[in-house]
């Protein structure tokens, strides 16, 4: 009888962040709740105030969990000097948003328009998340994490020039689709690092 050895399965590194749910929830929130508030704002649908917010929060609370368990769990088989890099990068969301709220705050306040706002906070808090995804990127070594990043950072930028409901738009569909692809292209990665 001939034996045929099967190669053993290889595993992803346990020190590697999976970031699949975290990328599927963030896209959620991109398609379903700036979507949705294209649609309302353009008046294309009639539908409740608060859906957008609520979608959108759905989504960004979800991606938010799961980045938070992938990363902890990663943390847990890692190096000292990895954990202490990873806390440090960490405590840049905090910082991160801190600062936005104090930016537009402060510009909604100074020029009196409160409707800034609206525009000020999406666009804002994707450039702040892109910046930190670049910072991950770098300390984890991971290419796909730092260009999505420079994506975000990038679109929510160039978003600010589209007036109107169009902005939301370019959220929803710039910024969702990066969503979708990272995650399909996260599979990818995790596999090669399987081998």
């Amino acid at each position: 009888m001939n034996a045929t050895a099967l190669p053993a399965t290889a595993a992803v590194p346990s020190t590697e962040v999976d970031n699949r749910a975290a990328y599927l929830g963030f896209a959620f929130a991109y398609v379903f709740g700036h979507g949705s508030a294209l649609l309302s704002r353009a008046e294309l649908v009639t539908m409740p105030g608060w859906l957008p917010i609520a979608l959108l929060a759905t989504g960004l609370v979800a991606g938010t969990v799961f980045a938070m368990t992938a990363s902890l769990r990663a943390q847990r088989f890692a190096p000292a000097s990895r954990r202490r890099a990873e806390k440090l990068v960490g405590t840049a969301w905090v910082t991160g948003f801190a600062a936005l709220a104090l930016a537009v705050t402060g510009l909604s306040t100074v020029f009196e328009k409160p409707e800034l706002q609206t525009v000020l906070w999406p666009a804002g808090s994707t450039i702040v998340v892109g910046l930190i995804y670049i910072a991950e990127g770098a300390v984890r070594g991971n290419a796909l994490h730092h260009n999505l990043g420079t994506w975000l950072a990038l679109v929510a930028a160039a978003a600010l020039f589209v007036p109107g409901a169009g902005f939301f738009g370019v959220l929803a569909v710039l910024g969702g689709a990066a969503y979708l692809l990272a995650a399909f292209l996260e599979s990818r990665r995790l596999n090669a690092l399987a081998f």
